[in-house]
């Protein structure tokens, strides 16, 4: 081969690779992995209808959809909304720890909501809340039980459910919060955030210092009132994504407030983790269900 041949051909490959490289789609940010394995899709009980992608926004697309799991039932349903996370920038409705509640006499809906690259706070809780209306003005439809909901959320998601258990009201309100290990005080006074500060700029659309009233907005702990819904809180003690204190002041201003709250501290446990889906703790999760959405009725 001569040189201008040998030139043509090293030049061709160098344009083939830059135009793979081109098409293939980027990356978005990792998707609580560990987390992911732990919530793989479990096995629906026999009857359970599923309706996947229902858009509790008109035209909101996958950011604000929802799954929803319906038992069989001639009843209306209590139901439980599970809300993922990932740092508010990643996730999905896809992995749902729910799921085998439908076996034990609740709907389970498992929704996305806009994450931080699509909009800032409060646009996630503003989505969530949307979410509990269409299914509440839809609660006929779905043969849901509307004055008999309860949320669960873990990390991002446990942020959000403890916002929609301390801001709630009217079609807004809920009646029971399960928060895995969210933070709750996102303003410069909170627990360390260790490297996970840039989550929340980009979170907030900037950084805690130049968004210390937002900051104080997003955060759970300075919005408990007397009007709280019942927290059932659950975190890990080696929990190093999460200070466990944001749990544990979270619990301390619910009682304060007069408000039922539980803590769970696993010993062992990190950032989510297989002790938490454990039989114990899924136990634990139902029972507290089951008390405030089947045995307040």
């Amino acid at each position: 081969m001569n040189t201008c041949s040998l030139r043509l051909a090293v030049t061709l490959l160098a344009v083939a690779a830059f135009c793979a490289g081109a098409q293939e789609k980027p990356q978005s940010a990792p998707r609580d992995q560990a987390n992911q394995k732990t919530f793989r899709r479990a096995p629906l009980p026999e009857g359970v209808k599923v309706l996947r992608d229902v858009e509790y926004v008109p035209g909101g697309g996958t950011s604000r959809s929802l799954d929803l799991f319906l038992p069989e039932s001639a009843q209306p349903l209590p139901l439980v909304v599970w809300i993922h996370g990932g740092a508010w920038r990643a996730g999905s409705k896809d992995f749902c720890p729910g799921l085998p509640l439908t076996g034990h006499g609740f709907a389970v809906a498992s929704l996305n909501y806009r994450l931080s690259q699509e909009a800032v706070f409060p646009a996630q809780l503003e989505d969530c809340r949307a979410a509990l209306r269409f299914l509440r003005d839809n609660a006929k439809k779905y043969n849901l039980d509307a004055g008999h909901v309860g949320v669960w959320g873990g990390s991002a998601g446990g942020h959000l459910v403890a916002l929609l258990g301390t801001t709630g009201g009217g079609s807004n309100q809920v009646q029971c919060v399960v928060d895995w290990y969210g933070p709750t005080d996102l303003t410069p006074d909170g627990p360390a955030h260790g490297n996970k500060i840039d989550v929340i700029t980009q979170l907030l659309g900037g950084t805690v210092q130049e968004k210390p009233a937002l900051a104080r907005q997003a955060s759970p702990l300075y919005q408990v009132t007397t009007n709280a819904a019942p927290f059932l809180i659950m975190q890990g003690d080696a929990d190093h994504t999460v200070n466990p204190e944001h749990s544990q002041r979270l619990h301390a201003a619910l009682q304060k407030a007069g408000v039922e709250s539980a803590l769970k501290i696993l010993p062992g446990a990190g950032h989510g983790g297989p002790q938490f889906t454990s039989d114990e703790n899924r136990k634990l999760v139902e029972d507290f269900f089951r008390k405030h959405l089947v045995g307040a009725k």
